[in-house]
């Protein structure tokens, strides 16, 4: 039988502490056995969860021997990591352990340096911070989790249990896989990955800056047919002059900023309104039905129809 050690630390998210421990506890393989033995281990028997104290049944050395260990996230994902935990989880990767993370679990595991090196991902919102915090990791946050063999993590919530089935079909198959997905009432692939899940805010128009007018008269005239030609027209800049100023006060070209203002307000309009995705494309500035496809999938991740499938 695989066993998996779920190490809690200190503000534990118990949504992450949860979802292994039902889905692996519930894993059945075709002649009725279990497929996994839960151990669920801290540094001190009692770790604070927020709204509950967790007295834990196992200490760190449940973490020798199991075969799988997984970190959940924690509310405070920057908090410093013990030396003895980070030992432990050190040695359990030297002895070949697979470790995952869920959510901020990201963050100590980070810490021990097993990540270095590694493309990972955690929940989008804190990805900026990790790969800030520990510049060595390739972090991915549009992605609902990645496997680098030994070393797996997830993003958010929901996406570490994409991540457990997936673990469970690597260790048994596809079959004992689907099942385990059914009684979790979850796909067993979902399409698109985190990216749908971002908050693409409108993109930044720095107040009083020269460039504040054209920003303003764009953000009110996004379906219009305009070139960078235009733009500069409109700023009464020359083309160069204009590609400067906006690196300087946005961080980007002027395309780059038209097309994200023209995907959050598609974005919008696939959430608020039962306009054809057509329509749409022509109401933010597409030339065509099949460049706005293209442009939104690149940066959500997934079709205009999946994403009002899911949003509206």
């Amino acid at each position: 039988m695989h066993t998996i050690a779920i190490l809690a630390l200190d503000q534990v998210i118990p949504f992450d502490l949860s979802t292994p421990i039902e889905v692996f506890t519930r894993t059945r393989l075709p002649d009725g056995r279990p497929g996994y033995q839960i151990r669920v281990c801290a540094e001190r028997p009692e770790i604070d969860a927020g709204a509950f104290t967790l007295r834990t049944p196992w200490g760190l050395d449940g973490l020798s021997g199991a075969d799988t260990i997984i970190v959940p996230g924690t509310a405070t994902p920057s908090a410093p990591l013990t030396s003895s935990v980070c030992n432990a989880l050190r040695a359990a990767a030297e002895s070949g352990t697979r470790i995952a993370s869920i959510c901020s679990g990201a963050f100590p595991l980070a810490a021990t340096g097993l990540l270095d090196g590694l493309r990972a991902t955690t929940h989008w919102a804190a990805a900026e911070l990790l790969a800030a915090t520990h510049p060595d990791v390739d972090v991915d946050p549009g992605v609902l989790y990645v496997d680098s063999g030994q070393i797996l993590t997830s993003a958010g919530a929901a996406a570490g249990l994409d991540m457990c089935l997936h673990m469970i079909r690597h260790d048994y198959g596809s079959a004992v896989a689907a099942d385990a997905a059914r009684l979790s009432v979850m796909p067993l692939e979902r399409e698109g990955g985190q990216a749908q899940f971002i908050v693409h805010d409108h993109p930044p128009t720095p107040q009083g800056s020269t460039l504040e007018p054209l920003l303003t008269w764009l953000q009110d005239n996004l379906g219009r047919d305009l070139t960078l030609a235009d733009l500069a027209a409109r700023a009464g800049f020359s083309t160069r002059t204009l590609i400067r100023r906006f690196s300087e006060q946005t961080g980007t070209t002027p395309l780059q900023w038209l097309h994200r203002a023209r995907i959050r307000q598609a974005q919008h309009l696939l959430e608020t309104t039962h306009h054809s995705v057509e329509r749409i494309a022509a109401q933010v500035g597409f030339g065509s039905p099949t460049a706005f496809r293209d442009r939104f999938k690149r940066t959500t991740g997934v079709s205009p129809h999946t994403y009002r499938r899911t949003f509206s």
